[in-house]
């Protein structure tokens, strides 16, 4: 029986993939973490951890008899550029404090297997931009990305060198209708539907043929957990695996929206986050990942769009925080 910890279980993948991970291994099995207040997503128990305090995650995992655990917590791209050393410190020492505590797990006969999230904001202006490969230049330009490729290598060093069961996913940018933008650069994409559900003209902060790759929640979720339930000896990249889901730029997103829903209108006004972006690959080559664990994305551009009008409120409402 697996013990589930997820730490920043508050954020925008954490609240969706604890509501997963109870459905599927019973919510007394599943403890929500976060360094705010008590929220559950369908699990039993809430803890409050600061990722930055090894001690209490290791009295937590002590508690509950954790087996898998989630370190989740971080400052995305444009939040970790207002506050350098905080992103850093944040997204590296929280990942340390997780790998070392399996470490010791290990050593001491009660394996602790880790899932820490990477993102395409590690590869920068260098990297082949089309059919981005798994193994290619890293050059990000972001104190977030530049943390996801240190991350990365960290994460492989620490399987090869001590064993953990580390495992991770490049996260194209992750669209859901549960959570408001919290602070990416692919966040337009969640932006321009709460717009375009209001009735407003939406602003784009991205240029019209910025294309970038993009996943939906649901399929995000999917691609996490079916990497985690993989068995250890078909999961051969212990940095962090390239997973597709689809292409798409904010015209063509536009378009589709007001396919769905007449009306709707879009003006462009680029700022510094194109120069983020321009950095980022515009599609991802994921073979690894379909041929090591069996990965393949079931949502495209139309039911993303179709799905998202449905259920993003017409007026603002208390949503999920991001991460």
């Amino acid at each position: 029986m697996e013990r589930i910890l997820v730490i920043g279980a508050n954020g925008q993948i954490g609240s969706e993939l604890v509501e997963a991970l109870s459905l599927q291994h019973g919510a007394d099995n599943v403890i929500a973490a976060d360094i705010g207040p008590r929220s559950l997503f369908g699990a039993t128990c809430y803890e409050t951890i600061d990722v930055l305090d090894a001690g209490r995650i290791a009295t937590i995992v002590d508690t509950y008899g954790i087996t898998q655990l989630y370190q989740l917590a971080a400052l995305l791209s444009v939040t970790g550029e207002q506050a350098p050393l905080k992103a850093w410190t944040l997204n590296m020492n929280g990942l340390l404090n997780v790998l070392e505590l399996a470490r010791e797990r290990g050593a001491a006969g009660k394996p602790l297997k880790i899932f820490w999230p990477s993102s395409i904001a590690a590869f920068g202006p260098h990297t082949p931009a089309v059919d981005t490969p798994q193994l290619a230049v890293m050059d990000p330009t972001t104190i977030y990305g530049i943390s996801k490729q240190a991350g990365e290598r960290l994460c492989e060093y620490y399987f090869t060198r001590f064993g953990v069961d580390v495992r991770s996913i490049r996260y194209p940018g992750i669209i859901s209708h549960k959570s408001p933008p919290g602070g990416g650069t692919t966040d337009y994409a969640i932006a321009i539907f709460h717009a375009a559900k209001r009735g407003e003209r939406y602003t784009c902060f991205l240029g019209p043929e910025t294309t970038l790759p993009m996943i939906y929640m649901p399929d995000a979720i999917r691609a996490t957990i079916q990497l985690m339930d993989a068995p250890g000896e078909q999961v051969r990249i212990r940095s962090a695996y390239n997973v597709a889901g689809l292409s798409f730029n904010p015209r063509e997103l536009a378009e589709e929206i007001v396919r769905q829903l007449p009306g709707f209108r879009i003006q462009y006004q680029p700022d510094h986050r194109q120069a983020i972006a321009d950095t980022w690959p515009h599609s991802l080559d994921d073979t690894y990942a379909r041929a090591d664990w069996g990965w393949k994305a079931s949502i495209g551009l139309q039911e993303l769009v179709r799905d998202m009008l449905e259920h993003v409120p017409a007026a603002p409402e208390k949503l999920h925080h991001a991460a």
